[in-house]
């Protein structure tokens, strides 16, 4: 079989003898090491890695199965996922953001942030839905929150109606002040906390649109992530 004989090329299947016909002898140990490599090949698990694994003592073998087997379920969450919006999409169900973010955005307008802000905030919430929804939804209960505090409320209204500011503009500086003030009685003196598994680009990605969007955000960003240490 071609399949085996790339096994053998590899170096991941002993090639065994032949017979006075010319064929190979296959034993019950080379079955139970094909079944092996075929199982993992299945899997998704790299030949190089395959090759070393078939090398490797029963622990660090039983150990690396059980990683392959964990990351075998993150795949098949992901794929049922997918298919569920995909199935949602064909029934026209597929709606860009969960319905608390929708009421969340609807408040906003009511609490007088601006058109702008509104719609912006939609377009990163979509962003940050789509890319990695489960840390989505971490982030934006803490956004959520912090609306929900009055004081907290205000200083997001005026981060909105600083947009239009120059860059120089000595309010930037008072506004970067109790902006870092809020942050530090919320977090602590580590400031905001950094997000797991790979995901900690998802509020560097919001900010950079954020900061894309305004010169006087830009350089709030600049004065809050300096006086943060950041």
């Amino acid at each position: 079989m071609k399949t085996v004989r790339v096994y053998h090329d590899k170096g991941l299947l002993p090639e065994p003898e032949r017979d006075a016909s010319g064929y190979r002898r296959y034993g019950a140990n080379d079955i139970i090491g094909l079944i092996k490599i075929h199982t993992l090949a299945e899997a998704g698990v790299p030949l190089a890695r395959i090759r070393d694994l078939r090398s490797a003592d029963d622990a660090s073998f039983q150990q690396a199965v059980r990683q392959i087997d964990d990351e075998l379920t993150d795949r098949i969450r992901d794929l049922r996922a997918t298919q569920d919006r995909l199935r949602r999409l064909a029934d026209g169900r597929l709606a860009p953001l969960p319905e608390d973010v929708g009421g969340y955005l609807e408040r906003l307008a009511r609490w007088g942030f601006t058109p702008d802000w509104v719609e912006l905030q939609r377009d990163l919430w979509i962003l940050a839905f789509a890319t990695h929804p489960d840390h989505a939804f971490t982030l934006f209960r803490d956004q959520a929150e912090m609306l929900a505090n009055p004081a907290l409320r205000q200083l997001f209204l005026a981060y909105d109606q600083a947009r239009g500011l120059d860059a120089d503009d000595p309010r930037i500086d008072d506004l970067a002040d109790r902006i870092v003030g809020a942050t530090l009685e919320r977090y602590g003196p580590d400031g905001l906390p950094e997000l797991d598994d790979g995901t900690s680009e998802i509020p560097a990605l919001i900010q950079g649109t954020v900061n894309a969007s305004s010169p006087a955000w830009r350089r709030l960003d600049s004065l809050i992530r300096a006086r943060l240490g950041r």
